[in-house]
């Protein structure tokens, strides 16, 4: 999962976009980087492995100069964590173009051999975001005609849907011109467009999530539209199209369990409303599967969970407590690199208020259950700081079937309840009881009257993949390109080489 921002303003727009990633980071910590254009200064770039506060001092916030730009924070789905790989990517024909990408393009290799047999284009990485960089360059260039004017660029766009599956969102800076967002026609991936009055002239933003507009003082307008292309012009000017081909919205429910932050409103959709209707929703299934309970009290595993527990502290009548102190500087388990790393993190990470647990039968609430990793050692944890009984509920469905569409589960064999019952997960996450939130009731806490959204992408729980070209060996050859063996294998390759990066 990655966090994408594009800017076009009448001053600078280097701290805008520095504030945006910061709101982001939740959405990639291993690079960042921001490009900023004006006629004055031209380009001027800044990418490197990273979080935002470490990419970016004082003397490259200066150079940033410009009042357009686009922005994007990382962690590796496909490619691998190298600083050659951080965004945005640039290419310099046609008039020099610079893209950040967030998601997955599931024909890759397809797409890749055609770029270096079929359209004469050299890929420098194993990113998917440079194919599609390279992908729209040369669809743009196809139809230039001196000028990229805005039919031009839709007409680009719409051959990038023709030629590209998968899940994305993406934002281009084309240089002169100005910045251009579009969504796949599925709509997986979120892409919100914001605008704000400065001086008298108007200033729009297109971002991963709401709360970067939030942070930079812009107003949300709408989300961008399935397969819809925006092209906001440097002059200000908002150019819009919808896609001529057919479209499914079906948005990635993922994005409301644990990705987004609560504070965001993705789709018309309140992802800390929905959080809320998942905690009513999980207090029914607990109702249901443990109607003599004897929970003492309910506690969050913290960030992501804590909405959905309240909620369902206050339907079962029993206390809510934080039994856990978060070290807010170590990152999010899920999004680390490796097993062993995940495993050494949640230590790290958090610590037990033994008061919380001594002689209580506790009730230990999740967003999800992903790799099992975090799960058993919290509840490892738990026990040690003295609980009687340690029962463990996700708000989500088990995770049993990988994410193709930009999030980090290519792995079947590394999801926990891949091919297991729930009382087999139980024993090797080593809870008392194990309870999980049923499919149809996280869309119903998603789903709301509200929103136009009917469905969504719950691949990851379902198996059913909405683009419809995911197929067995594809999932066995992604398997066998981003598993934790296969980075582990790919970062003990690069340390005997001695292969060395330079931060741009």
């Amino acid at each position: 999962m990655c966090g994408v921002v594009g800017i076009v303003a009448t001053k600078p727009v280097n701290q805008g976009l520095y504030n945006a990633l910061t709101v982001l980071q939740h959405r990639g910590q291993d690079a960042a980087g921001i490009v900023t254009w004006s006629e004055e200064h031209g380009l001027k770039q800044r990418r490197s492995n990273g979080l935002v506060r470490d990419v970016f001092r004082q003397r490259h916030m200066e150079r940033l100069q410009g009042h357009v730009g686009i922005g994007h924070v990382r962690y590796p789905t496909a490619g691998g964590a190298k600083s050659s790989e951080a965004q945005p990517f640039y290419v310099n024909s046609p008039y020099g173009i610079c893209l950040a990408h967030n998601g997955n393009l599931t024909n890759y290799n397809e797409l890749a051999g055609l770029l270096t047999r079929e359209d004469r284009r050299h890929l420098a990485t194993d990113s998917d975001s440079e194919v599609l960089l390279n992908v729209f360059a040369h669809e743009l260039q196809l139809r230039a005609d001196g000028r990229a004017t805005p039919e031009n660029i839709f007409d680009a766009v719409e051959a990038v849907h023709a030629r590209c599956r998968g899940g994305y969102a993406v934002v281009v800076l084309i240089i002169g011109y100005g910045i251009v967002a579009f969504r796949d026609p599925h709509g997986i991936r979120p892409l919100v467009l914001g605008e704000r009055e400065e001086g008298g002239n108007r200033e729009y933003m297109v971002a991963s999530e709401s709360v970067a507009l939030d942070a930079v003082q812009f107003r949300r307008l709408r989300d961008v539209k399935p397969g819809e292309c925006v092209y906001i012009e440097n002059d200000g000017v908002l150019n819009a199209r919808d896609y001529a081909g057919e479209t499914r919205h079906t948005p990635c429910i993922f994005e409301h369990v644990y990705f987004a932050r609560p504070d965001s409103i993705l789709d018309d959709i309140s992802v800390y409303k929905a959080r809320l209707r998942m905690g009513e929703q999980l207090a029914g299934k607990i109702v249901r599967d443990f109607p003599d309970h004897d929970i003492d009290v309910v506690i969050p595993i913290p960030d992501t969970s804590r909405t959905a527990s309240l909620q369902v502290a206050y339907h079962l009548g029993v206390k809510y407590r934080e039994g856990f102190i978060k070290n807010r500087y170590i990152g999010r388990t899920f999004i680390m690199p490796g097993q062993a790393e995940r495993v050494q993190s949640v230590r790290r990470k958090l610590n037990a208020i033994d008061l919380e647990f001594r002689g209580k039968n506790v009730l230990l609430i999740d967003d999800s259950i992903v790799r099992g990793t975090t799960s058993k050692q919290i509840i490892k944890l738990a026990r040690e700081a003295g609980a009687k009984k340690v029962y463990f509920a996700s708000a989500a469905p088990p995770v049993r079937f990988p994410n193709v569409y930009g999030i980090d589960m290519p792995a079947a064999a590394e999801l926990i309840a891949n091919g297991r019952d729930i009382e087999e997960i139980r024993e090797l996450i080593g809870a008392d009881r194990l309870i999980y939130q049923d499919l149809h009731g996280l869309i119903r806490s998603v789903r709301h009257d509200k929103t136009a959204i009917t469905e969504f992408d719950t691949s990851c729980f379902s198996g059913e993949y909405v683009t419809g070209d995911v197929t067995p060996e594809y999932l066995a050859a992604l398997e066998a390109r981003r598993s934790d063996a296969a980075k582990q294998a790919r970062k003990k390759k690069r340390k005997r080489s001695g292969a060395k990066v330079v931060s741009l």
